[in-house]
């Protein structure tokens, strides 16, 4: 009986001090990405068993993170002590029956009062509602008339303007769903008032998007492995895009078989971007040289900081995980 006791006892110890499980590597490429990341820095595995992560954004007034399973029509809530409950569902169709394989949320933004604007697939709109009480409002579902495709990630400008993309990701049939009422996959605006304007028409596939840290360009990723790009626009006085230009081409690291394409993106105080792409996150800095990756070893959807702005959480296909960074970004609300 003593020798179980102690075995048990010594069990229990084990357990207590048992490591997180952790996933991927940091690869580094350049030596300026350890005042980004500290050397012994690991990709922590906070929760697992989902179908597709995305959208991770911080609910500082209750110290949690929320984020998008978009197939199940789901918004989870990840808390430390706590862990994963379900927070919002239906999360991005309302409507009877099977709509798509991707019909729930997908990105998600904390606005300048600190609710939440989420893109939702299946009702094809952009929202935006409180924390507690109350209910959604919609701040834009169509552009002259024409829904939506399929609203999929969204930053709100410090103005209070609202900037998505819209590519067919969540349509039953995708590009080709019939219900489609627009021939164009844009970038657009939702201006104070309610305006709804289309920004940038020529695109294949836009998707993650986010503001330099002084809101003089906005990036736009492009999810199109035959065009992997991220844009780089020039914000105009009156909030219209200028000429957009390649800022970074991450088309010879997807033709490479790196798992992954550009989607979400955030950018930090010093205005690198952190971009999912091929093999993880990217980081880029201003000047857009690829510095090192957070390479998950999944497909990677999305990322945004938590915590006190130094803990960058990552939804890589089935996985919610978290990083340590030396960085903080732009802007945390």
């Amino acid at each position: 009986m003593k020798n179980k006791l102690i075995l048990f006892f010594l069990l229990m110890t084990i357990t207590s001090f048992a490591q997180p499980k952790t996933i991927g590597q940091v690869v580094r490429l350049d030596p300026s990405l350890d005042d980004l990341i500290d050397k012994n820095a690991q990709i922590e595995v906070l929760a697992d068993g989902f179908k597709w992560s995305e959208g991770p954004a911080w609910l500082k007034k209750d110290n949690c993170l929320i984020f998008s399973d978009v197939p199940t029509n789901t918004i989870y809530k990840w808390k430390e002590g706590e862990g994963i409950a379900p927070y919002l569902k239906p999360s991005g169709y309302t409507g009877r029956g099977d709509y798509s394989r991707e019909p729930g949320s997908n990105g998600l933004t904390i606005s300048l009062d600190g609710k939440i604007i989420a893109c939702e697939h299946g009702d094809r709109r952009v929202t935006i509602m409180p924390t507690e009480g109350g209910g959604k409002k919609t701040l834009a579902d169509n552009h002259q008339g024409k829904r939506f495709n399929s609203p999929n990630d969204v930053v709100q400008k410090s103005n209070g303007d609202v900037y998505f993309t819209d590519p067919p990701y969540g349509l039953p049939k995708q590009e080709n769903d019939p219900s489609r009422e627009t021939g164009i996959f844009g970038v657009y605006r939702i201006a104070k008032n309610g305006t709804v304007t289309l920004l940038v028409n020529d695109l294949t596939r836009p998707n993650g998007l986010a503001f330099s840290p002084d809101e003089s360009i906005l990036y736009v990723a492009q999810s199109d492995p035959d065009r992997a790009y991220i844009m780089a626009y020039p914000v105009l006085k009156n909030g219209i895009l200028g000429k957009g230009k390649i800022f970074f081409d991450a088309t010879p690291m997807s033709k490479q078989g790196l798992k992954g394409l550009p989607d979400g993106l955030r950018v930090d105080d010093k205005g690198n971007l952190f971009t999912t792409g091929p093999g993880g996150v990217l980081i880029i800095s201003p000047k857009g040289k690829l510095l090192g990756r957070i390479d998950t070893g999944q497909p990677t959807a999305n990322c945004g900081w938590g915590d006190d702005g130094s803990t960058l959480y990552m939804t890589a296909n089935m996985y919610l995980c978290r990083i340590k960074t030396k960085t903080k970004p732009a802007v945390f609300r």
